[in-house]
């Protein structure tokens, strides 16, 4: 292949025509004259003349220009040019392409195909076999190891079905079956080399080995998303009435900030945060500040615009279920209202914790969170011997005072406290009840305000000391310490200097009380439910774009006891894992729990040409468009010719310019027509994008749905319109389909009130990004044109489509993924349901470029293929579309259908 500048020629040997066209010039340069008509009836008489040469009359110049023109073209479109030849490894022998397919690839993961396929284009232009070699683990578990040699053009359907997995590479493993398929194919072979840039194993066990071994092969070429940092989300941790959030990086050239979504299980974002990330240190964490009732709602916190497993955080019951012991002085009466000790801690913690009686040895039995001992002295031996162990490993120990603890201090305390209690009328006594101080700004309790009616009569007072200060997180208005705290280990020992109940103060009585309990045990470690080798079975499970969908088939259970060593690989992918059954609790496996840090991979072996993944442009293959131009060119020299020659006459001098300027123009440009001026029927209504490609896909994708819908189904479809939103009336189309295009900009206001008032009225917009649901993902732009498209219509709070969904039963029964051509991403639907419009969503969201899977072409084919599914994910598209078409026509009518037993009930009463 010969390569000038943005343009390569796939057989230049062709351009050696091109000298020979003066020779063309000098043959095309004359035309015969055109024959001159006369009617003279003695012709006998002029038999014998003889006859002069005539001169024939020169080719005008622009005739010949054109017919140059048409000879060029044609040798140049011979000579397959292709403007901007993608990047091709050196060498002339086989090529293997060696792509890096673990978690920190799906950022780029779009580039990195491209890149993949413009390099098995240019091997198979060039006649060269090639192989691809992977190096994360399949999902089946099988060995690493390159695909046999075959032409490079089959390689085509492997790369588009490939998709990054959830765990990082193995590379060590990919270099061991990289010298067995060497053994099996001796020789050197040139090598292309897609690497995510992040070392995963040890030193001298990643990527520098492999490298090496392709660099000593043959040429190399690496490519590597440059200049974009991986990023790693870690699992928060919990703090009073926030979560603290920490992230991970590669290094970058300069600051920046990152920023974090905080979503719940149906989808929505309650929160966002912004972690500032210095570049000398690679790593960022910052606070997401929510009340508690709100923070126990999200389920999941996830990089904006990242779709990586690594930039996605499950929470699980560890983040919300707080299993609380309560103690008492003794069993009989603790909990006796009003004066119990115990009551108050019961009212108060209820609401939000699961609150647990029994003896010390009983209660650290099981999981728990925090343990509350209200005027409990603990008696030496083993009873202290356990506690001081389980606040070491994480418990949270809460103590009360009392009479009892007051006469009994023992070492379970934060603080050494003197004999006796201070109280009115006592040695150290107040004059009257003391308030409450401010919260000092370091105390948990930061924020709240004591009421002013708040006030205690006695506590136990603490020794004082140097530590005193650091330790105390509430103080009365003299600066005695209410409350003290101390860290043992990895859990912390709190002291309330009062009792439980009202009988030494008031702050049993207050909301206060409450406030101080729930910032308390927001500091605990949460718990999960299953316990010892429970098999907690994979539920959900993420792909390596951070996407939740069904377990592959190989997923494996986990046991309860070793849930929190687990490393994420092919048999435990990170994702939900839990119970079966009813109510059955689940554990959340998230991959950055298990990655001990991102380092920067080493530098290529030297010789090894590298190059950025978003910087190679998409090939265009120009010899069809020359041909093509030369081809109207040639027609255009024939009808000249004709008309110079007198051949045509008036009426057909006009058809064939007519003709002319038709083929010459862009005559393949989508053609709208007013649903009200077609004859009445039932038809599926496209926004005209303006792009013929896309605009043809989408008719040839409505015309195949509909010729499936009238073959499977009572309805009777007519061919699909396109129409412009604004200028043709819609309220003849009960369906209308948006394929999303980059350029897309914003309605005018005609076209948003039209679609407003399509929508009020019970029709259906389905916008179609075409990018599978990743963000970027196929369709580069797709997701900023959507927010440009939809900025002024009236679109409701969305959700993701739940298994329950009518559109998921109301033909076919089908899961909520609803393939098209593309699979994995999340379809939205409206989350509200509004009675005047039959509950219908006026809006459905998704990326799965439908119309590509149900597009049919003129030999009854279809031209685009389903990725990864093939024809069973073509066969569930196209009954998606099914349910669409009824979901369309019907409304809610096949969710009713629970209110059947309830009707028929009524009717027989």
């Amino acid at each position: 292949m010969m390569i000038l500048g943005p343009l390569g020629f796939v057989v230049p040997w062709l351009l050696l025509a091109l000298p020979a066209l003066p020779l063309i010039w000098w043959l095309l340069r004359v035309t015969p004259p055109s024959p001159r008509r006369q009617a003279f009836p003695p012709l006998r008489l002029l038999r014998d003349l003889p006859a002069p040469e005539e001169t024939p009359a020169r080719t005008p110049w622009w005739l010949l220009l054109l017919r140059l023109a048409a000879a060029a073209l044609i040798v140049v479109g011979l000579a397959r040019p292709v403007w901007g030849p993608g990047a091709s490894a050196g060498g002339d022998g086989p090529l293997l392409i060696v792509v890096d397919d673990g978690w920190p690839s799906a950022a780029a993961w779009p580039a990195r195909i491209a890149v993949a396929q413009s390099a098995v284009d240019a091997a198979a232009r060039e006649g060269r076999r090639a192989a691809l070699l992977t190096t994360a683990s399949p999902e089946n578990a099988e060995p690493i190891r390159p695909t046999a040699l075959m032409p490079a053009e089959e390689l085509r359907p492997r790369l588009s079905a490939l998709r990054p997995k959830p765990w990082a590479p193995d590379r060590a493993v990919a270099l061991a079956g990289l010298e067995t398929w060497r053994q099996a194919h001796p020789g050197g072979f040139s090598s292309l080399y897609l690497a995510d840039a992040v070392e995963h194993q040890a030193e001298g066990d990643g990527f520098s080995p492999l490298a090496e071994a392709l660099a000593a092969a043959g040429p190399l070429t690496l490519a590597s998303a440059e200049g974009r940092p991986v990023r790693l989300l870690l699992p928060p941790r919990a703090e009073p009435d926030r979560l603290h959030l920490a992230l991970r990086q590669t290094p970058v050239a300069a600051d920046g900030e990152v920023a974090v979504l905080a979503r719940t299980g149906d989808g929505r974002a309650l929160a966002r945060a912004v972690i500032p990330v210095a570049a000398a240190t690679r790593e960022g964490s910052a606070a997401l500040d929510l009340p508690l009732e709100i923070r126990n709602q999200i389920t999941r916190l996830e990089i904006e615009g990242e779709d990586t497993a690594g930039a996605a955080v499950l929470l699980d019951e560890r983040f919300r279920r707080r299993p609380v012991g309560l103690i008492g002085p003794s069993e009989q009466g603790a909990v006796t209202p009003l004066i119990g000790p115990l009551f108050y801690l019961d009212r108060a913690l209820a609401p939000f914790a699961e609150l647990r009686q029994g003896s010390v040895e009983q209660l650290l039995s099981r999981q728990l969170a925090v343990m509350v001992l209200a005027d409990r002295p603990v008696s030496d031996g083993r009873e202290r011997e356990q506690l001081a162990r389980w606040v070491e490993g994480g418990g949270t120990l809460v103590r009360f005072a009392g009479p009892r603890l007051a006469e009994h201090p023992d070492s379970l305390l934060p603080v050494r406290l003197r004999a006796g209690e201070r109280q009115l009328g006592g040695a150290l006594s107040w004059e009257q009840p003391q308030a409450m101080a401010p919260f000092p700004e370091n105390s948990p309790f930061a924020g709240l305000s004591p009421p002013a009616e708040v006030t205690i009569a006695s506590q136990v007072l603490a020794e004082p000391g140097p530590q005193l200060s650091d330790r105390t997180w509430a103080r009365l208005t003299d600066g005695t310490p209410l409350v003290t705290a101390e860290a043992r280990g990895a859990g912390r020992v709190v002291l309330f200097h009062v009792t439980a109940n009202a009988e030494w103060s008031n702050l049993p009585l207050s909301g206060l009380f409450i406030d101080m309990l729930r910032r308390v045990v927001a500091l605990s470690s949460g718990v999960a439910g299953a316990e010892g080798e429970v098999p907690l079975a994979p539920i959900e499970t993420m792909d390596g774009f951070g996407r939740l969908g069904p377990p592959p088939g190989g997923v494996a259970a986990i046991p309860a006891s070793r849930f929190a060593e687990t490393m994420t690989g092919p048999r435990h992918p990170p994702g939900w894992y839990g119970v079966p059954g009813e109510g059955g609790e689940r554990r959340a496996l998230n991959l950055s729990a298990t990655v001990p840090g991102l380092r920067p991979a080493a530098a290529p072996p030297p010789g090894t040409t590298v190059f950025s993944v978003g910087g190679v442009p998409q090939e265009r293959d120009l010899g069809p468009w020359l041909l093509g131009l030369a081809l109207l060119l040639l027609a255009a020299d024939l009808i000249l010719s004709l008309f110079q020659r007198g051949l045509l006459g008036r009426g057909a001098r006009m058809a064939a310019l007519l003709a002319l300027l038709w083929f010459s123009g862009p005559a393949a440009q989508a053609q709208t027509v007013d649903p009200a001026d077609m004859p009445l029927a039932t038809r599926i209504g496209y926004v005209a994008s303006g792009d013929p490609s896309v605009d043809d896909a989408v008719r040839m994708g409505l015309a195949g749905l509909s010729d499936y819908v009238n073959r499977r189904t009572a309805a009777a479809l007519a061919e699909p319109v396109a129409v412009v939103p604004g200028q043709d009336d819609l309220s003849f189309l009960p369906l209308l389909y948006w394929a999303v295009t980059p350029q897309g900009g914003e309605p005018n206001a005609a076209a948003l009130a039209a679609l407003n008032e399509y929508m009020r009225n019970g029709g259906i917009i389905l916008f179609d990004t075409r990018d599978e649901g990743s963000g970027e993902g196929y369709a580069p732009g797709a997701q900023d044109a959507l927010m440009r498209l939809t900025r002024g219509l009236d679109i409701p709070p969305l959700a993701p489509v739940s298994p329950e969904h009518v559109l998921t039963r109301a033909f076919y029964l089908l899961p909520p993924e609803l393939p098209g051509r593309f699979a994995g991403g999340q379809v939205w639907v409206s989350r509200q349901e509004d009675r005047a419009n039959d509950s219908v969503s006026p809006v459905i969201i998704g990326g799965h470029d439908w119309v590509g899977a149900w597009a049919v072409d003129g030999r009854g084919s279809n031209p685009y293929a389903a990725i990864p599914g093939g024809n069973r994910q073509r066969t569930l598209a196209y009954r998606f579309g099914v349910n669409l078409v009824m979901y369309a026509l019907t409304g809610n009518y096949k969710g009713d259908q629970v209110h059947v037993p309830a009707i028929l009930e009524r009717l027989g009463n």
